[in-house]
């Protein structure tokens, strides 16, 4: 095995995370006779099957199975020293690997976007995926950084909150939630629930609210997608469970509602989370300190009255744009698109805060 070299390694872990040549020639930037023929070769060199093939799927051979241990192992050590390399040459450039939650998707790839105008020559790279797979990542030091809402209790970690995370129901415009006045947490019994799957913190959140109050729900359909629960809850198919941080483009076109509800929303907490045990970059520190002194200022600017700032993030009482016909509310305009000089200047304080309020529905024939 002395003829070993890192690209087959990386190659091989990359296989092995996918299951699938294909996917992880995509991951890589190679084709995928490429990965194969590294695989080839990597076998060779250890004298037994990695894999087992049939057709196009694989699984790991026993050998497979042990190889995969070290070879974590290994890529993981020769990042770290990276990292501690990284040091000597300063901020000018280095290699991010940031991992978040799907919900954060629909800010985190924007703040690193004005992070990047700062330093255009650091590279990143952005890994989606439920709570639960990002803290198996972690374990396997495979993050530099992660933004989730819920830190691990499963290993030790640095986590630091940076901003506020609203999280209710989500309903079709013209669901009966939508009118009258504010709705018991009872009233959830009544409908068909959307929800996501398990492991994912927006799934956990949503069981701590039903246990608070003591509500059992209807499940119509488990989904891993935001985006497809969304476009599932606005056909109609049901009501679900969501971080309001990933409707508001749906808020915003008057294609989705927030009803109502006693409780809700439910106000968590962003956090910047990495490892204990590892010595970040440069580069990784930098986007650490980055999120903690603009993340809220940027969630407050891009969502506006969805986002509790200040006193509002201890409490449930949020305005939000439900909407429940086009007659009855106004679009709310698009935010424009915010500079890394205007997220330095700072937030005004945040308003008092105040009840919930819907608008008026339109009367229904």
């Amino acid at each position: 095995m002395k003829n070993i070299t890192l690209r087959q390694l990386r190659v091989f872990v990359a296989a092995a995370r996918h299951l699938n040549f294909g996917k992880a020639a995509k991951d890589l930037h190679l084709t995928p006779p490429a990965i194969s023929m590294q695989i080839r070769d990597l076998e060779l060199q250890v004298g037994l099957p990695l894999f087992e093939r049939s057709g196009k799927s694989v699984s790991l051979t026993m050998t497979g199975e042990y190889l995969l241990v070290y070879a974590r192992r290994m890529l993981s050590t020769l990042k770290d020293a990276e990292d501690a390399l990284a040091r000597f040459r300063g901020l000018e450039s280095g290699r991010l690997t940031i991992g978040m939650v799907s919900t954060a998707k629909y800010f985190v790839p924007r703040l690193l976007k004005l992070f990047r105008e700062e330093h255009p020559h650091i590279e990143a790279r952005l890994v989606v995926g439920n709570r639960e797979q990002l803290v198996a990542q972690m374990q396997r030091n495979a993050l530099d950084l992660a933004i989730m809402g819920r830190p691990p209790r499963e290993i030790a970690t640095r986590a630091e909150p940076f901003a506020a995370h609203p999280l209710g129901i989500v309903c079709a415009p013209d669901h009966p939630l939508m009118f009258g006045e504010q709705s018991p947490a009872s009233a959830l019994a009544n409908y068909g629930f959307i929800i996501r799957e398990s492991g994912s913190g927006t799934r956990t959140a949503m069981e701590e609210y039903l246990r608070e109050y003591r509500v059992e729900v209807r499940t119509e359909m488990e989904l891993a997608s935001n985006e497809t629960i969304k476009q599932a809850v606005m056909s109609g198919m049901g009501i679900s469970f969501l971080s309001l941080h990933s409707i508001g483009m749906e808020l915003r076109a008057s294609m989705i509602g927030v009803p109502d509800l006693e409780g809700l929303p439910l106000v968590r907490r962003w956090h910047v989370v990495n490892t204990s045990s590892k010595m970040l970059s440069p580069s990784a520190e930098a986007f650490r300190y980055f999120v903690l002194e603009h993340g809220e200022a940027y969630l407050a600017r891009e969502f506006g009255s969805m986002q509790p700032l200040g006193s509002q993030a201890a409490h449930a009482d949020l305005v939000l744009p439900g909407r429940v016909s086009p007659a009855a509310v106004e679009p709310v305009a698009a935010p424009p698109p915010i500079s890394a000089a205007e997220l330095a200047r700072p937030v005004p304080p945040a308003a008092p805060a105040v009840p919930f309020r819907r608008a008026k529905p339109a009367a229904r024939s």
